[in-house]
């Protein structure tokens, strides 16, 4: 008989202007008096204060502070062996890299965790792993979903422009990602979870329905990227948010002598990868299109070489992970696609 999956999902989500300034508010509704902050290196002081200045309005104390420029595992564990006695909760306040170190963290001491992202670049924020260094390489780190998502669309909405491309980016990739888990189920027999699937195409196409970067774009963005986090968590895997073209990103990282961000890279890669699934490619380079992606990159075009070398290293990176790369030699597709394509090749020197 099988059993209904059990997953955790955030407790506390606030979505909206202001949020940032109401935190100690969220966090005294629950209970919490003593916590730890986990924030960016060089984060905007003003942000920070804000963040302290809330805690402090409800008489919460910060017993740590630590700041992250590189997420590794080894600094995450560090910072969880360094927490004094008595923390409640551990707060994460800043981009991916922040939260990433955060979520470890508060996973190793099992403690709570209230992530605050100042951008929405990815759907890291909400998701139930951390992409960490270990031993010399990048790793995707199981940890626990945050309890609290504190999203303040006025902070996120004033992020440089290209942090907000690059969220736009990780959330098109759901429908590829999707796409290629069907194609693992027909040709693999993967198992697919229905709902996380369901949940995942349901929140990506409300911001593709309605492309901006004004306050109902950011709420919409945001919580986007926050359920395909929990989808992730629903599917127990990376299935519902990662596919194809997360495989051709993470190859990036490791060959390119200037990976771009994620979501940026992500984005490209989607629109390469909607064409060899056959399906998708209008509507993803529309939204693309209607929030200025495509002129952002470019201003600084892609080396062809370096992505095909991608396309070509993608597949060889996940062991028993199928997507549309591995169904085929897509190689002279993609060739002639960064060659031909009206939208991508001028993308490409």
């Amino acid at each position: 008989m099988t059993r209904a999956t059990e997953i955790t999902i955030p407790t506390l989500v606030r979505i909206k202007p202001g949020a940032l300034d109401r935190l100690g508010i969220y966090l005294r509704r629950h209970g919490f008096e003593r916590v730890a902050r986990v924030s960016s290196e060089g984060l905007v002081p003003a942000i920070l204060e804000r963040v302290e200045t809330s805690l402090a309005g409800e008489s919460i104390e910060v017993v740590d502070r630590f700041a992250v420029s590189e997420p590794s595992f080894d600094q995450a564990s560090a910072n969880f062996a360094a927490l004094p006695r008595g923390v409640q909760a551990i707060i994460g306040v800043g981009g991916g890299r922040a939260l990433d170190s955060a979520k470890c963290t508060a996973s190793l001491g099992r403690l709570p965790l209230f992530s605050v992202p100042t951008s929405l670049s990815n759907d890291g924020f909400c998701s139930p792993q951390s992409r960490l260094t270990l031993a010399g390489g990048a790793r995707s780190i199981p940890t626990t979903m945050p309890f609290g998502v504190v999203i303040d669309t006025e902070v996120c909405g004033s992020a440089p422009d290209a942090l907000f491309l690059s969220g736009v980016g990780d959330l098109v990739a759901k429908v590829t990602a999707i796409e290629d888990w069907r194609i693992a189920f027909h040709e693999r027999e993967t198992p697919i979870n229905d709902f996380a699937a369901l949940l995942s195409d349901a929140t990506v196409f409300q911001f593709m329905a309605r492309p901006s970067r004004d306050l109902e774009g950011m709420r919409l963005l945001g919580t986007a990227l926050m359920l395909n986090g929990i989808a992730m968590e629903i599917a127990g895997s990376s299935r519902p948010a990662s596919g194809s073209e997360h495989l051709i990103s993470h190859a990036l990282d490791r060959i390119a002598k200037r990976p771009l961000l994620h979501g940026l890279q992500v984005g490209v890669a989607t629109c390469i990868c909607s064409h060899l699934q056959g399906e998708g490619t209008e509507r993803i380079e529309g939204v693309l299109r209607a929030v200025g992606f495509w002129d952002e990159i470019r201003r600084q075009p892609l080396d062809r070489a370096e992505w095909l070398e991608a396309v070509r290293l993608g597949p060889t990176l996940k062991d028993d992970f199928h997507t549309v790369l591995s169904s085929r030699d897509c190689l002279p597709e993609v060739e002639a696609l960064l060659r031909d394509d009206p939208v991508l090749s001028p993308c490409f020197h």
